[in-house]
């Protein structure tokens, strides 16, 4: 590994924390309190794949108010962070680069990929792109 980092925006930590089953306000607050190392805490064996739907010109500059479809669409299972988005008119809007984070679960690292992909297609806004090597595993 040459770097880590990993701030609670980032889909590093999307993909991260859905695998969390312990509290995670139980955990912040035993770092707080200094009793870190008494704290149990438990992980999923589930695999998790977060894919990041950006504007049109990201990272660079683009535009925003482009109107998101199919949110409503997405598996229930399925987790959309939001990271640059906004209300607008009752609908919900682009308003930054990084906008959506698709994070999925699965029992082996394929099906969680593929749990994602497929509900990154159910959404939908002009200019909408994203990598689709997200969670590729060379073999």
């Amino acid at each position: 590994m040459i770097e880590f980092n990993n701030r609670f925006g980032d889909p590093e930590a999307q993909s991260v924390l859905v695998r969390l089953d312990s509290d995670l306000l139980d955990i912040m607050q035993a770092v707080c309190d200094n009793r870190l190392a008494e704290q149990t805490i438990q992980w999923s064996d589930q695999r998790s794949v977060c894919v990041v739907c950006a504007s049109e010109g990201y990272p660079g500059s683009y535009e925003k108010g482009k109107t998101i479809r199919g949110l409503d669409q997405v598996d229930e299972d399925v987790i959309v962070f939001h990271a640059g988005t906004s209300e607008k008119d009752g609908h919900i809007v682009t308003a930054g680069g990084r906008v959506l984070g698709i994070t999925a679960l699965g029992a082996t690292h394929d099906d969680a990929r593929a749990k994602a992909y497929a509900n990154v297609k159910k959404i939908s806004f002009d200019g909408m792109q994203y990598r689709r090597d997200i969670g590729e595993i060379l073999r």
